[in-house]
């Protein structure tokens, strides 16, 4: 197990970096946008599309960071309805429905990014495919920190939140 616990650390903590570097070349690509349009009077082809890719990449990899943190998966008004036991099965019933999506979504993000491959955005000049790329990624890693996030929780007692 604490072999599997310093994988799953050093892999969110990768996806963590890499999402703030992604936040932050977006931000970068955006302020130079803005420069570059009403400071230099030249618009440039790229920034833009880079903006849009970046923060498509932090925000799903972010969601898997959150999904590891358990931020995804509450359903609190009812949860502090039920008694500890039924609340304990609610837990374990919205898992499965986020599991469910979760490997939809990986499926379906890998068959539009097969799709899309032949396709390139004018600006950038790269397939689209790899902006696509983001969905199944973002996905199954959100499938992973779930899962990993349920694996650890099952062994904390219930404690009731109000």
């Amino acid at each position: 197990m604490r072999v599997l616990g310093r994988i799953d650390r050093g892999l969110s903590r990768l996806v963590s970096w890499v999402a703030q570097a992604m936040l932050w070349s977006a931000v970068a690509a955006g302020f130079y946008q803005v420069l570059a349009r009403f400071v230099l009077q030249s618009p440039s082809a790229w920034s833009e599309a880079w903006t849009r890719a970046a923060i498509i990449w932090a925000v799903m990899l972010g969601v898997s960071l959150a999904f590891r943190q358990g931020a995804m998966l509450g359903v609190d008004l009812l949860h502090n309805l039920l008694a500890p036991r039924r609340a304990r099965l609610l837990e374990h019933l919205v898992l499965l429905i986020v599991v469910g999506f979760l490997g939809f979504l990986v499926w379906i993000g890998i068959d539009m990014t097969w799709r899309v491959r032949f396709q390139s955005t004018p600006s950038l000049g790269i397939s689209i495919s790899w902006i696509y790329l983001s969905i199944p990624i973002g996905a199954a890693l959100s499938l992973l920190g779930a899962l990993a996030y349920w694996a650890e929780d099952s062994r904390v007692p219930y404690v009731e939140t109000v």
